[in-house]
């Protein structure tokens, strides 16, 4: 579990690095461009993850690349003891998968503001939607996910799980070149 999510916020972190000039760029999350992206899923692992453990990284205030750096960082050297046991925290173990989930949905968000491909983990990605296929209404009743997208049958893995997620797999920002 803590090697998946590790494994998606490498993911993401490929992504971060790709967003220099761009992080102004509306994002298929309606309220937040590219930065709000990123700053969405700092926020998330520091009340969620890493202040539960302990763990309080110091980052700077206006460079999303290093923000995001710093927070990998943390969740790199909290998460293992988590896995080692040398930690407990209930909560978190359980919560784990769900934000590896939003790990890599947001991946997704991310590169499409950013306006770059990207190829999300493969394994990464039937899990995450092997769970959200299980209790699809379950996204959509919290109020942070738009209904389901319609699609055609045989795509990939990742367009149906940003599809269940509320996204449509063919958005592109609004953005001059």
């Amino acid at each position: 579990m803590v090697e998946r999510h590790l494994r998606a916020c490498s993911g993401f972190t490929a992504v971060v690095e790709q967003g220099q000039g761009s992080w102004d760029h509306p994002s298929p999350c309606p309220e937040w461009d590219a930065r709000g992206v990123v700053e969405h899923v700092i926020g998330f692992h520091d009340v969620l993850v890493l202040r539960p453990l302990g763990a309080k990284p110091e980052r700077p205030k206006d460079d999303p690349v290093t923000r995001w750096s710093v927070t990998e960082r943390a969740l790199s050297e909290v998460l293992p003891m988590l896995a080692n046991g040398e930690i407990e925290m209930e909560g978190v173990a359980r919560l784990l998968p769900a934000l590896t989930t939003e790990v890599l949905v947001h991946s997704w968000d991310l590169a499409r503001a950013l306006r770059i491909d990207v190829e999300l983990d493969s394994e990464l990605c039937r899990k995450a939607l092997e769970s959200a296929r299980q209790n699809p209404s379950r996204f959509e009743s919290t109020g942070m996910f738009s209904p389901p997208v319609a699609l055609p049958e045989g795509v990939d893995d990742t367009a149906e799980l940003v599809a269940l997620l509320g996204r449509d797999p063919g958005w592109a920002p609004d953005i001059a070149t």
